[in-house]
């Protein structure tokens, strides 16, 4: 008898369980990091799950957690073939210095294929705003992939603008209003 095709990496059932899915929840993706640890991805976030007996520890000083990225908090996520490396860069506060996190993957399977399109997903509208020549800013609205959860809104600012001159604040402002009236909120 023919097994039948399988389209992803097989999870242990031990990761999954450590990975604490919520009700409802499943991995629809995943990947084995080069420490021995896992990223599973689900319809919902990007799990990343640490090796079983893994040195790292909590800032809270106990075993390494289970971190979960929301999709809507990816903003950009790179897989290079050439050193096996996926780098997630998430949303950033303005003012604060963006978290990235970098895994070895070898085989990355479907995960990069996932990762893409959930964050494709988890964008609702980009707006570009020009404040100068052709530097300016997008106005870009995400909410969760699944289409409930409250619309989030964040600026991303071309080089060279600087966000707090009273101009550039005053586009944004401007930029924001009308895409939000864009999607009747």
């Amino acid at each position: 008898m023919r097994k039948p095709f399988r389209r992803g990496v097989e999870v242990p059932a031990e990761v999954v369980e450590r990975a604490e899915l919520g009700r409802g929840e499943k991995v629809l993706a995943g990947a084995r990091t080069g420490d021995g640890g896992w990223l599973l991805g689900t319809r919902d976030v990007l799990l990343v799950v640490p090796a079983s007996g893994a040195q790292t520890v909590s800032e809270t000083g106990g075993a390494a957690a289970v971190t979960r990225i929301p999709w809507q908090r990816v903003e950009t996520a790179d897989w290079k073939r050439d050193d096996e490396q996926l780098r997630v860069v998430e949303v950033g506060d303005f003012g604060r210095e963006r978290p990235v996190h970098t895994f070895s993957i070898g085989d990355p399977g479907l995960l990069v294929e996932l990762v893409r399109e959930r964050v494709t997903a988890s964008v609702v509208l980009q707006r570009r705003v020009v404040v100068e020549g052709k530097r300016g800013l997008y106005v870009i609205a995400r909410r969760p992939p699944r289409g409930d959860g409250e619309v989030t809104w964040v600026y991303e600012f071309d080089p060279g603008i600087d966000p707090e001159d009273p101009a550039v604040m005053a586009a944004a402002e401007a930029g924001l209003v009308a895409a939000q009236e864009e999607l009747g909120l």
